[in-house]
């Protein structure tokens, strides 16, 4: 008697596990969870953060209207998520103007080398691979935020001492992003297709590597000041 098949949420995430470990196990991630960070740490994963998040909403789109009409139930799912995730980049520069930086200017600013190549592979993804591969983003992102992000907002708001208002992105993604999780496996437990499947894999390790690249430079525009100096 052949055992039952895993349901495929299990799967993607059984088959994820070791780029997912290698995510949290990036040592500025580490840092601030033990309330070892400085504020320049904060601010500049805040503005990594505004310069991905404001992208969610045009992938979401992007990838909704990519979908084959056998999907459709899927394309309603996204138009879901638009809805949830409009104005989220915003919270963002709200934090970062309780931090004392200059809103404008991150909003006027560009991204780094790595958060560009993540956004890049996400619209290639969309446009050039099997559009449902972008649900393997949200995993690597929604993912990450319910694992890490209450707990490093509790620890860095002590550490740095900052207002509570200084941490909307971080508190309301630790709890708007356990409530998706939820919804994200049901979806992803309809896939049929070997092919979804096997894209929604193949993305959410690239996005692990991808993402930890933004966590792994954030320091890089300090150090090489504080070398020149």
């Amino acid at each position: 008697m052949t055992s039952p098949a895993l349901p495929f949420h299990d799967r993607l995430l059984a088959e994820t596990v070791r780029e997912r470990n290698a995510l949290i196990a990036i040592p500025i991630i580490q840092e601030a969870l033990a309330g070892r960070i400085a504020l320049d740490d904060y601010t500049a994963f805040l503005t990594q953060a505004f310069h991905h998040v404001r992208h969610t909403v045009p992938l979401l789109m992007a990838c909704g209207g990519r979908l084959p009409a056998r999907l459709e139930w899927l394309r309603t799912a996204v138009g879901e998520y638009i809805e949830e995730e409009m104005g989220h980049h915003e919270w963002i520069l709200d934090d970062l103007q309780a931090c004392g930086a200059d809103r404008a200017a991150i909003a006027g600013g560009e991204p780094s080398e790595a958060t560009e190549l993540m956004i890049a592979y996400a619209y290639d993804t969309i446009a050039r691979g099997n559009p449902v591969g972008f649900f393997g983003m949200v995993l690597v992102l929604e993912g990450t935020s319910v694992a890490l992000a209450t707990r490093a907002a509790e620890t860095i708001e002590h550490t740095l001492g900052l207002p509570r208002n200084a941490f909307s992105y971080l508190r309301s993604h630790g709890d708007l992003d356990i409530e998706h999780t939820g919804f994200y496996e049901q979806l992803m437990n309809r896939l049929e297709h070997e092919d979804d499947r096997c894209a929604v894999i193949h993305a959410a390790k690239r996005f692990y590597k991808l993402y930890g690249d933004v966590f792994r430079t954030l320091r890089d525009g300090r150090d090489a000041l504080a070398e020149a100096a």
